[in-house]
């Protein structure tokens, strides 16, 4: 497991809870600098929560979130903001702006965030969408994107200014089997070059351990397994082997928890 020695990012003993549903319970990681590192788990074991946490968008009931050696929940406004202008994200639901076309969402982040001239973050906004498949498509408005595009200009956006961390919600959704491979070439290819660190949320097995370094696994708010690819196509655990596998019976249900249907339906 990574240490927290030269993490970029450590994560103890942390507890989040929405009214009435505990989320994290407890939950220790860290991501080291440089790496890509897969946080994986069935859809709301709290991937997404995680990401908000180390985002500042939430705070902890207990426990921490360090980026770069600074807790996040304690920082005001001004350091809060300061640490966010060095991430990146690609949101679930892509998150484009949806009155400016494609080519605006990609320069937005770069005149927000950088003084360059206007000739320049043209030139890096094409390059950008070049890299995603759609440079093509830059004078289209969001609403004339298919879902897959939406997705592929949403990671050309968290990528547009090369920062040191970029955090990928559910990257791989809604893609066809061809910009798949290209958007998991592309995460492997832009940490390896840039040297960044990135963090790839998601309940992709299969996709996810052709690109990272090591993955998490999330279940009932805690870190129950972990490993490198290699380590998890071998696991005998019977959490991974489930959710690598796909099988309806293990220690995650699929069912909620419920009276038996019997009893449910003689009502």
């Amino acid at each position: 497991m990574p240490t927290e020695r030269d993490a970029l990012i450590e994560i103890s003993n942390l507890k989040f809870s929405y009214p009435n549903l505990d989320v994290l319970k407890g939950l220790d990681l860290a991501v080291p600098r440089g790496k890509v590192i897969a946080i994986l788990g069935a859809s709301g074991c709290g991937k997404t929560t995680l990401l908000k946490l180390i985002g500042g968008q939430l705070q902890p009931a207990d426990g921490y979130v360090k980026v770069e050696g600074q807790v996040v929940h304690e920082l005001d406004t001004d350091a809060l903001y300061a640490m966010r202008r060095k991430m990146g994200m690609m949101f679930q639901q892509g998150g484009l702006f949806t009155d400016i076309s494609t080519f605006e969402n990609i320069a937005f982040p770069m005149r927000e965030r950088t003084d360059l001239p206007d000739e320049l973050i043209h030139d890096l906004t094409l390059m950008k969408l070049h890299s995603v498949g759609l440079r093509g498509a830059y004078p289209l408005m969001p609403s004339e994107l298919s879902g897959g595009m939406a997705r592929r200009v949403a990671l050309a956006r968290a990528i547009a200014i090369d920062p040191l961390l970029i955090m990928y919600d559910e990257p791989f959704s809604g893609l066809d089997p061809i910009s798949l491979t290209q958007i998991g070439n592309l995460i492997r290819g832009l940490n390896d070059a840039l040297g960044i660190t990135s963090i790839v949320v998601t309940y992709d097995v299969a996709e996810s351990l052709k690109v990272v370094d090591y993955a998490y696994f999330i279940a009932d708010g805690k870190i129950v397994a972990a490993g490198t690819p290699d380590e998890i196509r071998v696991s005998t655990d019977p959490f991974v082997r489930q959710f690598v596998d796909g099988l309806a019976d293990g220690p995650v249900a699929f069912h909620a928890p419920a009276r038996p249907l019997a009893e449910e339906l003689a009502l």
